[in-house]
């Protein structure tokens, strides 16, 4: 959104400086309000001919829309920043919380079950419609990622958004800093970072777009057929097998291969 070269570049090496210190950074803006409600009112029309898109994984597979944020140069410029040239787009997901629901996202760190070789990887949460304290924002734990690795129990709590419900104790929730997000806005977190989320007390859907970036090097642990894409630089290394970007909105053939990308990355990141 920095239309002058060299004062984008001094803002992003800001940001960077509070990401490595804070492991997130939040506020930052990436679109206009009026185009965050254009690409809300084209989820929302998918929505109503496809059904929820709450949670479905690698939808910029099947929908131009999602691609387009994801890929928006200022948005790979700070990933740039943050984890070098050669960038990788793991996942991207609607995150939808309901008015009034008592869904929920327990304390966690997104690596935990991920299966990645390396913590080289960013989190980019992007507002479409108000994320504020009541309706049910990102709270994040300063310079918990310094830590790595957390204990996490298993908890049964169908309110929960979590594959496992997967729960970090004992929080000090006193150090919680509130990540609100006006339309168009976005955060940016480490995956060792410790972050939830409460219910949705507001009168309107909280809708935003989670995307998932690696550097290229990572690989994946768990099995031999991962996948991702790359969207800037280059892969040397041909760890993932390659996702194929929506060309246009829900053709059949890539709809029937987001199923299984789906089901993939369940399995993958639904085990322990």
């Amino acid at each position: 959104m920095i239309k002058n070269e060299m004062l984008k570049n001094n803002y992003y090496q800001d940001l960077k400086q509070t990401y490595l210190k804070d492991g997130f950074i939040s506020g930052v803006k990436m679109l206009e309000v009026a185009e965050a409600t254009r690409h809300r009112k084209a989820m929302e029309i998918t929505e109503s001919k496809f059904g929820p898109l709450h949670y479905k994984s690698k939808v910029h597979t099947i929908l131009r829309s999602p691609l387009q944020l994801a890929t928006l140069p200022a948005v790979l410029d700070l990933i740039e920043e943050l984890i070098g040239p050669d960038i990788l787009l793991y996942n991207v997901t609607y995150i939808v919380k309901e008015a009034g629901t008592k869904s929920h996202v327990s304390w966690h760190q997104d690596l935990n079950y991920w299966g990645l070789s390396h913590d080289d990887q960013v989190s980019m949460w992007l507002a479409l419609s108000p994320a504020s304290e009541d309706s049910g924002c990102m709270r994040m734990i300063p310079e918990s990622h310094v830590n790595g690795r957390q204990v996490h129990d298993f908890t049964e709590d169908k309110t929960n958004v979590l594959l496992q419900g997967q729960t970090v104790k004992d929080v000090d929730e006193d150090k919680a800093v509130m990540c609100s997000l006006e339309p168009g806005e976005a955060s940016f977190h480490h995956g060792w970072t410790l972050h939830s989320s409460l219910p949705n007390n507001s009168k309107d859907r909280r809708i935003g777009l989670n995307a998932q970036y690696l550097a290229s090097h990572v690989s994946q642990t768990k099995n031999y057929i991962d996948s991702a894409m790359l969207v800037r630089g280059r892969d040397i290394y041909n760890h993932f097998m390659q996702d194929m970007p929506a060309e246009m909105d829900l053709e059949p053939a890539a709809v029937a291969r987001q199923v299984e990308l789906e089901t993939r990355y369940i399995e993958i990141a639904g085990t322990g």
